[in-house]
């Protein structure tokens, strides 16, 4: 069967079923069917709507508020990266040996050249090292390029080579 036969064979039996009811039959059905489309009609696309239009409206000031803020920080991004980037001091044979002084650590050798450094460490704290070397990258731009440690005795206690890079700033744009 085709589509049109089921279609026409369809319409077919919806009429002989409304022929065969009464006036005040068919009176009842039609205020029916109105009703039930307008419940179908108001669930499927009224309701959604309004529910969705209040849930927004009290959004909306937190939208607001929050647009503010990163259209505040898009500012203050703006003017940050305007400014020229601080420039550190370079890295020196001093300035290592400072620090690690300053951390009770003590290097068995040191290696300065250009950016580079080279630094052996023996018998230290794994957690003094450590914050020692998150100070230089937070104040000095130095990463670690190449580290080797190996743990030592007492525990806590580490034998490390580290290689250093001052990062000073050229690049970073």
């Amino acid at each position: 069967m085709s589509a049109t036969t089921v279609v026409t064979h369809f319409k077919d039996q919806l009429a002989l079923f409304w022929l065969a009811r009464t006036e005040q039959e068919r009176k009842y059905l039609s205020v029916g069917g109105v009703a039930v489309l307008a419940a179908l009609v108001y669930l499927l696309f009224v309701a959604p709507a309004l529910d969705g239009r209040t849930k927004l409206r009290a959004q909306l000031p937190q939208l607001r508020e929050e647009a503010a803020k990163m259209a505040a920080l898009g500012q203050e991004a703006g003017e940050l990266a305007r400014q020229p980037v601080p420039q550190v001091a370079p890295m020196t044979r001093e300035s290592v040996s400072a620090g690690l002084t300053a951390r009770s650590i003590t290097p068995t050798s040191l290696i300065i050249s250009g950016d580079y450094a080279k630094l052996q460490l023996n018998g230290v704290s794994f957690a003094g090292m450590y914050a020692w070397l998150d100070a230089q990258r937070r104040e000095n731009r130095i990463v670690a390029e190449d580290v080797a440690v190996t743990a030592a005795t007492p525990a806590g206690q580490v034998d490390a080579v580290l290689t250093l890079r001052q990062n000073t700033g050229d690049a970073a744009r």
